[in-house]
């Protein structure tokens, strides 16, 4: 049962708000209007980190307050925003988070078999699964074909994903071993002992 707790909130307000600063970090490249930034290794981390439920509850924060109009995304917000051609891999943020959160916190990092699903969690769901709703989301608003969609919004940028996921993995499996999800949400889990990470 997922409960609200200061510690939690606070913590998904931070990342939350590293997402917006690392949307600042930004490489436009002249051929997509889909940027190179460092949001997804946010993205990544929340799920690392917070968990399932506070990792979705953090990039939920995001997408909402982006949406009501706060300028949290290139310093911009509002629906147009997310209805515009990155929308599409913005509405998958709190999911992708969610996904990497629950197999991780599962996970203990002292496996080798652990930190490398850890990194596939990161890959899969950090960056593949942002293209399912990005690629499309992308074409039918630039007016693009799936091929010249994928050109414009997936192949650049497979290879900074795996290094983002690479980082993230490292960053994840090191802060745990100090602070478990428990220490940075305030609430426990109704797993056993033995399939909690870090615990």
């Amino acid at each position: 049962m997922f409960k609200l707790t200061v510690r939690g909130v606070a913590f998904s307000a931070l990342f939350a708000a590293l997402v917006v600063v690392f949307g600042f970090v930004s490489i436009p490249l002249g051929f997509t209007p889909v940027p190179i930034t460092l949001q997804t290794l946010a993205v990544m981390l929340a799920g690392g980190l917070l968990g399932a439920a506070y990792g979705f509850f953090s990039m939920f924060m995001v997408v909402v307050l982006t949406a009501v109009g706060f300028p949290l995304l290139h310093g911009e917000g509002g629906i147009s925003v997310l209805l515009g051609p990155t929308g599409g891999y913005v509405w998958m943020w709190p999911i992708a988070a969610l996904l990497i959160g629950w197999l991780a916190q599962r996970l203990r990092t002292n496996s080798v078999i652990s930190v490398i699903s850890i990194f596939l969690a990161m890959e899969v769901f950090g960056s593949l699964l942002l293209y399912v709703t990005g690629v499309p989301w992308l074409g039918y608003v630039a007016n693009l074909s799936l091929a010249e969609a994928m050109v414009a919004g997936c192949y650049p940028y497979l290879l900074g994903d795996a290094i983002k996921a690479v980082a993230a993995t490292v960053i994840t499996v090191s802060v745990r071993r100090l602070y478990p999800i428990q220490r940075l949400t305030g609430i426990d889990f109704s797993t056993p002992a033995r399939s909690r990470s870090l615990n």
